[in-house]
């Protein structure tokens, strides 16, 4: 099933409504039931934790159909333990749709990431950056090593997606899933906007010997 696109300079507030009434059609005539199993529920196999960068649609860049990924998306795709809108997503993931796995994605090239990197206010998102710049001092020494600075940004970006992978596996809902018998995984993957390509960061979780004693919960 091809999409039609247009030029984003030509989208507008009508184009977006005409988008999707050709979507429906491309969408019938490709699957005719497409639309009765889709509004029947939901069983998505995976929770996606992705940046809010227009560019890494979750979807798209692992040629799934709607229904199939269940998704949170944030600026730099943070992992906050006091989030409840995290929190709750989350949650509801895990207890009610039983998704087997948890993934948090960045994207190298985030403009989140490269600003928490500088020294320049951006504006209230300078506090949601500070977790970033956590991320950064908790890596300091491997940082501060490496001279270039592009591999440095794309360093940081894998860093960033591992802690929020860690930060979800400390959760008490995941622990909690864990000590109950799920079959649960948490990952950590970061795209390439330059290739389309995913990397497996190789950050795999699957049961309670992978949390840290400093934050196992009972």
């Amino acid at each position: 099933m091809c999409a039609k696109t247009i030029d984003t300079k030509d989208i507008t507030y009508d184009s977006l409504l005409q988008g999707n009434k050709d979507w429906v059609k491309d969408t019938i005539d490709s699957d005719p039931a497409f639309f009765d199993k889709l509004s029947a529920g939901q069983a998505p196999p995976v929770l996606w934790i992705g940046c809010s960068d227009s560019r890494v649609p979750a979807n798209q860049i692992t040629n799934t159909r709607p229904g199939d990924i269940f998704v949170h998306r944030n600026i730099a795709n943070v992992v906050v333990h006091t989030d409840m809108n995290l929190l709750s997503v989350l949650d509801y993931s895990i207890n009610v749709l039983k998704v087997k796995h948890v993934i948090v994605c960045g994207h190298y090239g985030c403009g989140g990431v490269k600003a928490a990197l500088g020294d320049k206010q951006v504006g209230l998102i300078d506090n949601w950056l500070r977790n970033i710049r956590d991320v950064y001092r908790l890596h300091d020494q491997e940082l501060s090593a490496i001279q270039d600075p592009d591999q440095k940004f794309d360093r940081l970006v894998e860093l960033n997606a591992i802690e929020g992978a860690a930060k979800v596996m400390n959760t008490s809902i995941v622990q909690s899933a864990w000590a109950n018998g799920q079959d649960l995984s948490v990952h950590a993957w970061v795209y390439s906007l330059k290739t389309g390509l995913i990397k497996d960061l190789e950050v795999t979780a699957k049961s309670l010997d992978d949390v840290s004693p400093a934050f196992k919960v009972s």
